[in-house]
């Protein structure tokens, strides 16, 4: 593994200490593109205008002609944390603004029945519900077949997504013949954050609706419904989703945060925070990465995402209790899947390497694995072979589901795109972004597929880009070894694009041993200091010195809080 040091332009990490922010902080900041201390601002104020969103106007306009007609407008979901979270914001917003609660409904596909996304199927679903208006969140941008037959049927259709349009044989981008279509990825959109995932799209929608009725005098700016009371949900939806946190994502994660710590939140964020055993009143994105989002996807992957829709949308604290300790129970349940699946995953992947060596991409299927936990699998393999990852599973329908995970450099549905153009034919459906992205296929085409992407990785990945590498802040200076330091740190907004920092230095290793099992506990010494670490899921011991990447945390015992060395990885490792 490489560890390297981020650059931390000088001056800039000068002028935000002197602006007042924190000196370690500041080097943090400007090490991750920072410039300037109003691009901490996360007012309300300083995000991005809805005006600038593409299609949010019109919109806006069809929802407010479809609220005061008192049309019923039918929200299509999507079963991932983002689809029920935009759900949830959508039905709430719809209603905040105007819409009877009667009027207001949704359908989400089941992953195993249905697919993924807006089908013929689902929208004959949306018709049984007497919807005029067909409005669907965290999808639609691949569904023309069901767009028309939606606009057949004499509906309104609104597409609210951020997934890449579809490109054809030609190369062009085509779009469904949706009445209209808000996706900041959309050709001539000018919205600037285009990693903006279904619920902040959905979100700025309301923003925008909440304009046009204003315009229309159904309040004025003093009364207008607070839009700003749904942030909690854009916020896990935006961190669940893996959304890459520019300023704007950042702003929108952070506003949400600082709701759940004030105890403002929606009465399933609550609970499912009760159910995960984590405290809302410290509240950070790796709650909603690894505790909260977990809990609302294991719906969608082992049951049905109308459990994860109805708790966050829930105003019945005891029904959103008792619908996070289900949700609770489905996550145990789909551990239990993964872990079984990954032991699987493993012993497949001895065969393919028989050098030890791993191809520059692989992919895995067995007829035991689960549809719904394959993009977590590929996740684990990703990450212990640092190369791209697909995994896939005999869905009901008899074709096989895919799910894949990439890595820095190579962008997955750009590969799916050159697979399908190579072999034609051979994938039914497929879509996604750079790093995640989904596929399906006959039984009898997976070996060709498996061929193709390794064929495709050869070509498209740079030897260097196989090499582990891990971005750290250099050496963590001993006076920021405190409880203080580190919960500063946990206050701020972290994830993709804005990473949470890691820290290396050389370390001595005093002592190592097992606990659990499966963990390595380390007392090391660190720039002339014993310190305490822990090195999750590593059993293999480490030399008497080496160069450790490493997290600080807080090590609770006996009531005692002391700062800890979580480590994520070391120089004496290679690549597989």
């Amino acid at each position: 593994m490489n560890i390297i040091a981020r650059d931390v332009p000088p001056r800039t990490a000068w002028a935000l200490e002197q602006a007042g922010v924190h000196p370690l902080l500041s080097k943090l900041f400007a090490a991750r593109g920072v410039r300037h201390v109003d691009e901490l601002d996360d007012s309300p104020a300083r995000l991005l205008s809805p005006s600038t969103l593409l299609g949010a106007t019109q919109a806006a306009t069809l929802l407010a002609d479809a609220i005061q007609a008192g049309k019923t407008i039918c929200i299509v979901a999507d079963y991932d944390c983002d689809g029920a979270t935009a759900c949830a914001v959508g039905m709430r917003g719809l209603r905040m603004l105007g819409a009877r609660a009667d009027q207001v409904t949704y359908v989400v596909p089941d992953r195993a029945i249905h697919g993924y996304g807006l089908t013929p199927p689902i929208v004959d679903m949306v018709r049984a519900k007497q919807a005029q208006v067909l409005m669907t969140v965290d999808n639609g941008m691949a569904s023309h077949e069901a767009v028309k037959h939606a606009r057949a049927l004499g509906m309104t259709v609104i597409i609210t997504d951020h997934h890449l349009p579809v490109v054809d044989s030609e190369g062009a981008v085509s779009l469904p013949e949706a009445d209209v279509i808000v996706n900041p990825n959309q050709p001539a959109c000018a919205f600037t954050s285009k990693a903006l995932v279904g619920v902040g799209v959905m979100f700025y929608v309301l923003l925008a609706l909440r304009a046009e009725l204003r315009q229309r005098g159904m309040f004025d700016a003093a009364s207008q419904p607070r839009i700003d009371n749904l942030l909690d949900l854009v916020a896990l939806g935006t961190i669940a989703d893996v959304g890459r946190l520019d300023d704007n994502n950042r702003r929108l994660v952070s506003l949400g945060l600082k709701r759940i710590r004030a105890g403002r939140m929606q009465p399933g964020i609550a609970s499912l925070f009760i159910a995960a055993g984590r405290d809302p009143n410290k509240a950070s994105s790796q709650d909603f990465g690894f505790a909260l989002g977990p809990r609302v996807n294991a719906a969608g992957r082992l049951a049905e995402m109308g459990l994860g829709i109805e708790c966050l949308s829930t105003d019945d604290p005891s029904r959103a209790d008792e619908l996070a300790r289900q949700l609770d129970t489905i996550n145990r349940e789909r551990r239990v899947v993964e872990s079984g699946m990954r032991e699987q995953a493993e012993q497949l992947l001895e065969s393919l390497m028989p050098e030890g060596e791993a191809p520059p991409a692989v992919a895995i299927f067995d007829p035991d694995f689960h549809e719904g936990v394959v993009g977590i699998v590929a996740s684990r393999l990703k990450d212990r072979l640092h190369r791209p990852a697909f995994v896939f599973a005999l869905g009901q329908d008899g074709l096989l589901k895919g799910s894949g995970r990439s890595i820095p450099g190579f962008h997955l549905r750009d590969a799916l795109d050159l697979i399908s153009k190579r072999h034609p034919g051979i994938l039914k459906r497929f879509g996604g972004h750079a790093m995640a992205a989904g596929c399906t296929m006959a039984e009898d085409d997976f070996d060709t597929f498996e061929a193709a992407l390794t064929c495709v990785a050869q070509e498209g990945l740079d030897p260097s880009l196989l090499l582990r590498q891990i971005s750290t802040d250099g050496s963590l200076d001993a006076q920021w070894f405190t409880v203080e330091t580190v919960a500063k740190l946990d206050g701020e907004v972290w994830g993709p694009g804005f990473e949470a920092p890691i820290f290396s230095d050389t370390a001595e290793v005093i002592g190592q041993r097992l606990v659990g099992e499966r963990h390595l506990k380390l007392t090391l010494r660190v720039q002339g200091q014993v310190r305490d670490g822990i090195w999750f899921g590593r059993t293999e011991p480490l030399p008497a010195q080496t160069t450790l990447a490493y997290r600080v945390g807080l090590n609770e015992y006996q009531g005692r809080q002391s700062v800890q060395i979580v480590v994520e990885g070391a120089d004496t490792d290679i690549a597989a």
